[in-house]
Formats: structure tokens, sequence, C-alpha cells
């Protein structure tokens, strides 16, 4: 990256999940989660900048660690969506109806997790322009 070369949108690139390192070659093979068994299949390098995608052996394992983060905030924002909206209650059992529409927002929003929390996990460690990319390391 030049000096008079501007950065482009992090946020922007990590929504679209975009490499870390030149924010145009795709993170992962399909755009959809779907089909399921194939969500998670990325690319070993970036084909735009050549950027690896597994640092080093074992690198996503501490995306377990994202995705309950991602997790949690979702329980919270629902569960404060709820008690504003409907309230809690262990007269009319809402808290039991929560439960439900939690465990069932977890489920539906699962893929998305899996796949924003390894986002956002090599964001942390690969920076814009920076990163270790074929080029540089042969």
């Amino acid at each position: 990256m030049n000096k008079t070369e501007k950065a482009p949108n992090r946020m922007l690139s990590m929504l679209q999940m975009k490499c870390p390192n030149c924010h145009k070659g795709p993170l992962y093979k399909n755009k959809s989660v779907w089909p399921l068994n194939k969500m998670m299949d990325m690319p070993e390098n970036c084909p735009v900048c050549g950027q690896k995608y597994e640092i080093e052996v074992g690198f996503w394992y501490g995306t377990g660690y994202v995705s309950y983060a991602l997790s949690v905030a979702l329980i919270a924002t629902l569960a404060i969506a709820y008690a504003v909206l409907v309230g809690f209650s262990w007269k009319d059992n809402s808290i039991f109806i929560f439960i439900g529409v939690m465990v069932g927002a977890l489920v539906i929003m699962q893929p998305w997790i899996m796949r924003y929390s390894r986002v956002l996990y090599i964001y942390v460690f690969v920076k814009y322009g920076r990163g270790q990319t074929l080029k540089s390391s042969e």
C-alpha cells in the first residue's frame, strides 16, 4: 500500500467477509451459508493478494471464544428487547416463551455467528496491507 492510497472501510469489508489484508478477496468459497455442510469452506489463500488464511496450525480454535461472545451478545439483545416489548413474568410463563425464542434465534443465527466469528478473529491478527502473503514469504 502506498501512502496516497486510502484503506478501504474496515467495517464494510468485515460485513462483506473480505480478506483482511487486501479487503478484496473473499474469505469463504460460498457467499451463502447454504449448503450448511460447505458453509465454512475457505480457500487456503486469498485469490487476490495471496494472504494465508490459516495463519498457523489450529489458528481457528480461538474462534470458539468469539462465537461464544457473539451468542451471549445476541441473547442479551434479545433479553432486553423481550423485557421492553413483552416483559418477564412467572405468572404467565413469559420466561419460558423467551427461552424458546432465544433457543430458536440461536439455532437460526448459528451459521452466521460461526462465519462472522472467523471474520472477526482473523481481522484481529491481520491488518490491512501488512499481512503474510505468498509473495512476501517467498
